[in-house]
Formats: C-alpha cells, sequence, structure tokens
C-alpha cells in the first residue's frame, strides 16, 4: 500500500496535529568497550556506552549496504549515542564513510548522528546534536 501523496509529499497518519506518531524501537545495544558496531547495531537507531575512554567505529559502508540494499541516494536515518560511561566515547568511521561533525562526546552526555547515502559504496555521517 502506497502512502497519499497530495500536493507534492507524503502524509503518515491521519493529519491530526494532536496524534501521537507511534514508532516500534527495540533494545538499546550495549557497548562497554572498544568495538566495531555490526550494520545492524548501527541501524538500530540507539547506542549506550557504559566503559572507559575509547571508540565505537563505524561498521564498513559495504556491510551497511548489504543490510539496507533499498538504500538510494540521500536515503538516511538517525542513530543516537548515549555516554552513561566514566570516559569520553569517541566514533570512528569505517571503509566508506566520511564523517562531519564533532567526533567526541563527554561521559554522561548523548549525540545525535544522521547517516545519509552519498553515492555507490559512500556514505556521511553527520553530527547533529
Amino acid at each position: 500500500m502506497a502512502l497519499p501523496n497530495g500536493a507534492g509529499g507524503y502524509q503518515v497518519g491521519d493529519g491530526n496535529l494532536g496524534e501521537v506518531q507511534i514508532n516500534t524501537q527495540t533494545a538499546p545495544v550495549s557497548k562497554a568497550a572498544a568495538a566495531t558496531l555490526t550494520a545492524a547495531e548501527l541501524t538500530n537507531g540507539l547506542v549506550q556506552y557504559t566503559g572507559a575512554t575509547a571508540s565505537l567505529t563505524l561498521p564498513t559502508v559495504a556491510d551497511l549496504e548489504l543490510l539496507v540494499s533499498s538504500a538510494k541516494n540521500n536515503s538516511s536515518f538517525d542513530v543516537n549515542f548515549i555516554n552513561t560511561g566514566a570516559g569520553t566515547l569517541t566514533i570512528a568511521i569505517g571503509t566508506g564513510w566520511t564523517l562531519v561533525g564533532t567526533v567526541t562526546s563527554a561521559t554522561l552526555t548523548s549525540a545525535a548522528w544522521r547517516a545519509r547515502k552519498t553515492g555507490d559504496g559512500t556514505w556521511t555521517f553527520y553530527r547533529i546534536s
């Protein structure tokens, strides 16, 4: 079933401005030490970090595109990193990524990121807050 298209856009729901938009969210991914995230962990949308100072590395774009094979240029998804650990969390890139923004999150802070497909085998990871 296609979403209704009116005046050049798509509307989700019946248009009631007071309507709550309900989504699904599986349990957050939890990491306590340096690791390379899988594509499934990254696309979960929530990653909690509970360890000392370390880096979490994004999966390779090739691995991501196996999971989201229908993504076209300018497709995107958001992921939030929540650092409840005792040290600084750093985001590192895997092959095929470009990183835009501050890569570190101090303890007891969160960072919102948007992943955007920019071409065949290339994605950009933007820090948006």
